[in-house]
């Protein structure tokens, strides 16, 4: 099939089939005429390299991974095993920074609440020497 049928067929862009031959998680034979063709099996591998995107991988770890599922052995099996380890640890230390700035987040949006509670009970009586009243801000 035509880079056209494939981008179709597995529901995404022509270009980010052109993006996934340039970092050579996706081969494809040409024409003659320079034509791209792929085999319907790049319907499914194209969908797992996007799940592996949506997962957060970039494009270099993907390509590590690929050949355990391209040629599975102990040895591509074992390298894949040790990747994915390092890219949990880098998704867990993440996930910890990203909880700590929803903390402190949290601690600002309290305080604002705070604030905006002290500014809602504040009286409004008479202004004070030297300030312009509410009426004439």
């Amino acid at each position: 099939m035509r880079i056209g049928e494939l981008a179709t067929a597995a529901g995404v862009s022509v270009r980010s089939l052109r993006y996934y031959e340039e970092q050579r998680l996706l081969t494809s034979t040409r024409s003659p005429s320079g034509q791209r063709h792929y085999r319907d099996t790049d319907i499914d591998r194209v969908g797992f390299i996007q799940r592996l995107y949506a997962a957060g991988l970039s494009s270099r770890t993907i390509k590590e991974l690929l050949p355990c599922v391209d040629a599975p052995s102990e040895a591509t099996s074992d390298a894949a095993m040790e990747r994915m380890e390092q890219e949990r640890e880098r998704l867990s230390a993440h996930i910890e920074e990203l909880i700590r700035t929803r903390d402190a987040l949290d601690v600002l949006m309290a305080t604002n609440r705070a604030h905006r509670k002290t500014l809602r009970r504040a009286p409004a009586g008479p202004p004070s020497e030297g300030q312009p009243s509410r009426a004439a801000a």
